[in-house]
């Protein structure tokens, strides 16, 4: 990437996959359940062992087993107003993976309370710039995705890429992209076309419906009667039988005994 490139990911990639393949200016986002730790251990308050990681953070409160587990105080917290509502960003900086060493790269949380939302929106960077600029790259990638999400789910792209060779594996990418940019492109300039279910209902008949021949008018109207069943049909006793016509008229039972096989020690 140039220096002025920033690499914005969703919530299936984490912080740890990002540091393995060498990422080093990106904006991810977190669950709402993630935990980070301080790069500096505490200072020793001379009991016990010295401690040798950070302490850990929660962005977020928790619950766990009925036990509320409150949120790490912010290191700094700022608000500002867009589109008349009031958002406001808490950040904890100077932060590693929570197994991570000391010496690990460090990154930066930022969870974004907006009152339009439910939920707050954590993310994480390692980029130094302040969470209004960090919340605007993260909606940028909304525009970007359109048109992959288009190639996959219009030309169903994602499922068909059975090939192996290099130029071939390059090549379907971008001719699927291509395709997306044109059908985003159609979709978005063509006229808007009524579909018949979000259209308006059709107007119920208000005529009755007509009497058969011989009946009243008023009980051709009614609902057909529905056939009993066979819990409100009366009950009739079996009829009383003996000998080897009582084992031909009922059914034969098998005995627990021939169907489950008992331990000989019970």
């Amino acid at each position: 990437m140039r220096a002025d490139d920033a690499l914005v990911l969703d919530g299936g990639f984490g912080v740890a996959l990002l540091q393995e393949a060498g990422a080093t200016r990106y904006v991810v986002r977190l669950a709402k359940n993630c935990t980070a730790r301080r790069a500096t251990p505490p200072p020793y308050d001379g009991r016990g062992r010295p401690a040798t990681r950070g302490r850990i953070v929660r962005p977020l409160p928790r619950t766990y087993r009925g036990r509320a587990i409150p949120a790490t105080v912010p290191d700094r917290v700022e608000t500002w107003r867009e589109d008349g509502a009031l958002l406001r960003a808490e950040r904890w900086t100077d932060l590693v993976r929570p197994e991570a060493a000391a010496a690990s790269p460090t990154f930066t949380i930022v969870a974004l309370h907006d009152p339009r939302h439910r939920e707050p929106l954590v993310l994480a960077t390692s980029l130094p710039v302040p969470p209004r600029a960090l919340r605007a790259l993260y909606r940028d990638r909304w525009p970007v995705e359109q048109l992959p999400l288009a190639a996959k789910q219009m030309l169903g792209a994602a499922p068909r890429q059975f090939v192996h060779a290099p130029e071939t594996c390059q090549r379907l990418p971008e001719l699927a992209l291509l395709a997306g940019a044109v059908l985003s492109y159609a979709a978005a300039t063509a006229p808007a076309v009524p579909h018949r279910l979000l259209g308006p209902p059709a107007p119920a008949d208000p005529r009755p419906a007509a009497a058969p021949p011989g009946a009243h008018p008023v009980s051709a109207r009614l609902p057909a009667p529905r056939p009993a069943s066979r819990k409100s049909a009366p009950h009739r006793p079996p009829a009383e039988a003996s000998g080897a016509n009582a084992d031909a008229s009922r059914p034969r039972r098998l005995r627990r005994a021939h169907l489950t096989r008992r331990s000989p020690w019970t």
